[in-house]
């Protein structure tokens, strides 16, 4: 019998982060061009002509590419829709993740390989069946239980219940990064005060903001428990994966194309150390403390399990943005590199640099490298500190880029 492989799928927000996931050990990426795609506002998103490079860098690396074409589309819509998927026949892009009908409709006419998003909110097995007439994934959505999901996998294998290319229906799973206070990601908060709907990728992020209630009689002011009540704290499951891995589950997929290298390479690391661990046994406390602690450096709104253990309806951020215990500042750009000793050269632009500081470099090539300053080499000289205009020089694996981004990494205070 052949072992069941568990797939890690990471999001790609840009060649960084493609880069990034890469090395961190993703069996396969996620990504999104143009308007058509449920980031379209909050990351810059590749474009059509990049489909190419895509499909070539994860062939390359033997890992796989999925576009994400999920948002809600509109008449205007399709001839950008059929000519991104044209590009995706040609490419050989692995599927499309989709809930629309008209996506699904059009990449069936193709035969493009499908996967039902989680914004179908596919929560039984009827509809898992349903889908299995266009699809060989579904995304559950995100309020299930692992009981839950426990059970539709099981029913699947029971029935044989087969996708359209012939083999077991396929599910996936989120198992980190943010969580939507709304059904499956339907919100139209935004589309209600900005009209912007996220439902379109123009999600405005109204639930992320601190509000109060007023007391139309006395006009006292409350607020409630100091909570973002409608801001979920991001999900992790990386201290309950083994659950996860036992529910049968086939694709594990981290949220997170609009952050940056550093979250995903971190993020992506974490649950493949974590994977390979409870393949051979050596998963334990002490482990999870540890990734919990690295996972903790980048940015989040604090951690809980979601819906998965069925213990409580929500755990609420108690502040907007990011808590996370790190903080990276932009510094400056790559100038020159010196292949020959594998050295890279930086010019400040912006800030400081000291002996001591850690750095990270961000790159397409590269997609991210973390470099602590032993010692520092400030403008051909030793030094302790480099400034704004300087250049510094230290060892670098990879072949450093002209525009290359360095930042510094800060401990974040009260972090």
């Amino acid at each position: 019998m052949k072992e069941r492989k568990i797939e890690l799928l990471a999001p790609a927000g840009s060649f960084e982060c493609l880069q990034a996931a890469i090395n961190a050990g993703a069996d396969a990426v996620y990504f999104g061009v143009e308007q058509l795609n449920m980031r379209a506002r909050s990351v810059n998103t590749f474009a059509l002509t990049d489909i190419k490079q895509i499909a070539a860098v994860c062939r390359a690396n033997a890992i796989k590419s999925y576009i994400t074409l999920n948002t809600v589309m509109y008449n205007h819509d399709i001839q950008l829709l059929r000519r991104i998927l044209k590009e995706v026949k040609k490419y050989a892009i692995d599927a499309v993740i989709a809930s629309d009908f008209a996506v699904i409709a059009h990449c069936n006419r193709l035969n493009i390989p499908l996967h039902i998003s989680t914004q179908a909110n596919v929560c039984n097995m009827e509809a898992v069946r349903f889908y299995s007439g266009f699809a060989d994934v579904v995304v559950l959505a995100r309020e299930l239980t692992l009981k839950q999901v426990a059970e539709i996998i099981k029913e699947i294998k029971r029935k044989k219940i087969k996708g359209v290319s012939g083999e077991l229906m396929k599910i996936e799973l989120f198992v980190h990064g943010a969580l939507c206070m709304a059904i499956s990601g339907k919100c139209y908060l935004s589309l209600h005060a900005q009209n912007a709907s996220a439902n379109r990728g123009a999600c405005t992020q109204n639930c992320r903001r601190p509000y109060t209630v007023t007391d139309t009689e006395t006009n006292e002011v409350l607020q409630v428990d100091n909570e973002y009540i409608m801001s979920p704290k991001d999900l992790c499951t990386i201290d309950i994966l083994p659950e996860l891995v036992n529910s049968g589950t086939d694709v594990l997929k981290i949220e997170g194309r609009s952050k940056g290298a550093d979250y995903v390479y971190t993020v992506t690391k974490c649950y493949r150390e974590a994977l390979e661990a409870i393949e051979n046994n050596s998963y334990t406390r002490n482990k999870i403390a540890e990734w919990l602690k690295r996972l903790s450096t980048v940015y989040n709104r604090g951690f809980w399990n979601g819906y998965y253990l069925g213990h409580k309806m929500g755990e609420w951020a108690s502040q907007p943005g990011s808590v996370a215990t790190e903080r990276k500042i932009y510094i400056g750009k790559g100038s020159k590199y010196y292949p020959n000793i594998k050295i890279g050269e930086f010019t400040i632009e912006s800030g400081s640099v000291k002996t001591g500081d850690t750095l990270i470099i961000t790159s397409a090539a590269i997609g991210m490298a973390k470099e602590k300053m032993e010692t520092l080499t400030v403008n051909g000289v030793k030094s302790g500190i480099a400034v704004k205009g300087d250049k510094i020089t230290f060892p670098v694996g990879a072949k450093v880029a002209v525009g290359d981004k360095l930042y510094k990494i800060v401990e974040r205070a009260n972090g």
